[in-house]
């Protein structure tokens, strides 16, 4: 079982913040002490990459107060976020030839793509990261192609 934090689309032309981002990470928080109970005693890990918004003084602040525990993520490594190499090619596999009239409907057949996923298809773009970050510290840091 995974976590699922309903997400939401923001407005076209908005900028995303430090402080927006900070209040995603507050809301990621209640969202696990909701859905995981007594997960957050465990502790949890937060992947991220080195976007600025996420390494704005007010987002890592937000971070360290919900007690995560902040992965270090090398510059410029897209082999290692999830969404990258694993959610968005088969997201644009789906959309592919595919026409919307308006923004509400990409969203609403986003959404909906994204809710029909089974877990095994996000357990295994955690675990493939897990394979890459295992084999970018055996290579130094160096960028993985594939698994």
């Amino acid at each position: 079982e995974f976590l699922y934090l309903k997400g939401h689309f923001l407005a076209k032309g908005t900028t995303i913040t430090g402080a927006y981002y900070a209040s995603l990470v507050r809301k990621l928080r209640e969202a696990i002490k909701i859905k995981r109970r007594g997960k957050i005693s465990k502790g949890i890990l937060l992947l991220q990459d080195n976007a600025p918004v996420h390494n704005s003084h007010v987002a890592r602040s937000e971070a360290r107060a919900c007690g995560y525990e902040i992965l270090p993520h090398p510059p410029y490594s897209p082999d290692l976020a999830p969404s990258d190499f694993h959610l968005f090619p088969a997201m644009k596999l789906f959309l592919k030839g595919k026409c919307f009239p308006d923004d509400a409907a990409l969203i609403s057949e986003v959404t909906s793509w994204l809710e029909d996923q089974p877990g095994v298809f996000y357990k295994n773009g955690l675990q493939s990261c897990i394979k890459r970050w295992e084999k970018c510290i055996t290579l130094g840091g160096s960028y993985v192609e594939k698994d």
